[in-house]
């Protein structure tokens, strides 16, 4: 088959080079041959050395997305199809697979597409114009391979409605993909059973990315008073519930969020234990302190503060505000679990946030473990975007 060709500038592509799979806009020096946006090119250097195939999309500033860097291995159903069955082999060795990240897009070697299994129901987002032409083959091959390990999916949905899509030039889209069925679904993950809600609730409508961290903070929780902030539907406010707290508070500025995590409280029959807040977290911690409660655990599981490099600076002063309130709340030798979601925000500059918070208000931290995004959210070393999530657990003690 025939591929018009992309030509790399000399000296650019740098990052393509050291295994990332992104070709910027500014790092080609033109096309040989005719093309539509989302085809297939093949990619060669200045000097024309075969660097490897990828979609291509003009409307986008990272103009190519490399699938494969070998010149034999073009893009078909049947390489497709290996790499789907790639990401279901990699989940079944390293995940529980009843809810989680079938495919991670670009740390999957699949560029722009995302899909999430929660139960018996599949998630898909497509972020990208070459891969969204692949969508209904790869949810196909999905239901596929999962059926020969006798599981049975019983719908499809689409949430393909991230503003991403207008930078490739796409419309933004949720919806069936192929026959419409209850999109209210009851998940269960390190014990706890949620609702969730894949059609209206944020991104695919729950976040697994947590889901190892939320288990490493049940050990601690044991008859323990906690505070859950960002708690969106109660993830980690029902994960210290379940192992035994003496009481605990989840606090979100969602009414959504918090009616979702009221039933699911319920669902636990943990509502007499689990209590939650609609309020703004910036606003409730300092009345808090005011009133001199204090907390055994305190929780931060913030939205992304920065979403880009030119807002990480006022990101920095929302991730050292949390934080240094949160460890005026925590009783001397409590605990503080804290994380940021942002790739912008790098494991140095959080880690240095944390510690300027710390020296402000004189408390000493000791680290008792640093974690990441669980393991179906894998961190592809050369792809810098699949590594966002940092999550510390400190004990927090009073200057001795």
């Amino acid at each position: 088959m025939s591929y018009a060709v992309a030509r790399i500038k000399r000296g650019e592509a740098r990052a393509l080079k050291a295994g990332g799979l992104w070709i910027y806009d500014n790092e080609i020096a033109g096309v040989d041959g005719s093309f539509e946006n989302g085809d297939i090119v093949a990619v060669e250097d200045f000097d024309g050395y075969f660097l490897g195939y990828g979609f291509i999309n003009m409307n986008s500033k990272i103009r190519i997305r490399v699938l494969s860097r070998k010149k034999e291995h073009e893009i078909t159903e049947s390489f497709m199809e290996q790499r789907v069955r790639d990401c279901w082999e990699y989940r079944k060795a390293v995940v529980d697979t009843d809810s989680c990240r079938l495919i991670f897009g670009e740390a999957d070697f699949l560029p722009g597409f995302v899909a999430d299994k929660f139960s018996d129901v599949i998630v898909v987002q497509s972020l990208a114009l070459g891969i969204d032409r692949w969508k209904e083959f790869l949810v196909q091959t999905l239901i596929k391979v999962l059926a020969e390990d006798g599981i049975t999916i019983r719908g499809v949905y689409e949430r393909s409605d991230a503003k991403v899509r207008l930078k490739e030039g796409m419309e933004r889209v949720k919806g069936f993909i192929g026959p419409a069925f209850d999109t209210k679904v009851e998940i269960q993950e390190n014990g706890v059973r949620y609702y969730v809600d894949v059609k209206e609730g944020q991104k695919t409508g729950f976040f697994l990315d947590q889901k190892y961290n939320r288990l490493a903070i049940q050990r601690l929780c044991k008859n323990a008073k906690v505070l859950d902030c960002f708690t969106h539907t109660g993830s980690f406010a029902l994960n210290a519930g379940i192992a035994g707290a003496q009481s605990v508070l989840g606090v979100d500025a969602s009414e959504t969020a918090v009616n979702q995590a009221r039933r699911n409280a319920e669902l636990n029959g943990l509502d007499g234990t689990v209590k939650f807040l609609c309020e703004d977290v910036f606003e409730l911690l300092p009345e808090l302190e005011e009133k001199g409660e204090k907390f055994d655990v305190v929780i931060l599981d913030p939205p992304a503060f920065t979403k880009s490099r030119s807002s990480v600076k006022n990101a920095v002063k929302g991730y050292r505000e949390i934080n240094l309130r949160a460890m005026r709340l925590v009783k001397d030798g409590g605990f503080l679990a804290t994380c940021s979601c942002s790739h912008f925000m790098t494991y140095e500059l959080f880690t240095q946030t944390i510690g300027q918070a710390a020296k402000n208000v004189h408390k000493r931290l000791r680290q008792v473990e640093y974690r990441t995004q669980a393991p179906d959210h894998p961190i592809l070393w050369s792809a810098d975007e699949s590594y966002y999530l940092k999550f510390y657990i400190f004990q927090v003690c009073n200057d001795r």
